[in-house]
């Protein structure tokens, strides 16, 4: 009985629709993507030697400049939307959906409750010029900064349930006056919050020292 041979068949596939839309995904998102805006300030940072990078998740970020004004930030769309209805509930901040919703998508807010409405009802340009931003109170009678902390907190809690990975660091300008930090510091310290990192710029190793040695020790080993 002779054998019946089965038609072969092309495995070759047409890879044409795949690749259209490849790149009509590609040209959505590049299109559609908004890039956070910049910082409503500038600062220039004191330099040292330690390489740790500061991390890009979990991040409670507190920017000070050369003025002493205080800025608040935090990591995470999810988070910054629960912390901000979380205060606009409980002082009647009036914030509407359209002032949330740039707080979510936004920079750091440096303003006290009271004009915290009309910063985040500027553009990013309106708030570079604006004189609104006087800083994150600290005073011993109204302590804002606690509040934003304790907040951060909870709302790091409510959305990813566990508030010990949050990493909390100060970005001061290297002309920042020192009683800025220490208010700072003690604030951090009231709350039981013992670790902080301080962002520097990157610098040389001083040569002779001991991490100069210690480097090169480890590069003579590889």
């Amino acid at each position: 009985m002779p054998k019946i041979k089965m038609p072969r068949k092309s495995t070759l596939i047409d890879m044409t629709a795949m690749c259209d839309v490849a790149f009509l995904l590609l040209t959505f998102f590049m299109l559609a993507t908004k890039f956070k805006p910049d910082e409503p300030v500038a600062v220039v940072t004191p330099s040292s030697i330690n390489t740790q990078l500061l991390p890009d998740s979990d991040v409670i970020l507190l920017t000070v400049d050369k003025d002493g004004r205080v800025f608040f930030s935090m990591d995470g769309q999810p988070k910054r939307k629960q912390l901000i209805e979380d205060l606009n509930t409980n002082f009647k901040l009036g914030l509407e959906d359209k002032e949330i919703r740039n707080f979510m998508v936004g920079s750091s807010v440096g303003t006290d409750f009271k004009n915290l409405k009309k910063v985040l009802d500027m553009t990013a340009d309106e708030r570079k010029n604006s004189k609104a931003e006087t800083g994150i109170p600290m005073d011993s009678t109204n302590n804002e900064l606690a509040i934003w902390i304790d907040y951060a907190r909870s709302a790091q809690v409510a959305t990813v349930g566990n508030a010990n990975k949050l990493k909390y660091c100060i970005k001061a300008d290297n002309d920042t006056p020192y009683p800025v930090i220490k208010r700072i510091l003690d604030t951090f310290k009231e709350k039981k919050i013992q670790k902080l990192n301080l962002v520097t710029n990157l610098e040389a190793k001083p040569a002779g020292s001991a991490a100069a040695i210690f480097e090169q020790q480890e590069q003579n080993k590889q």
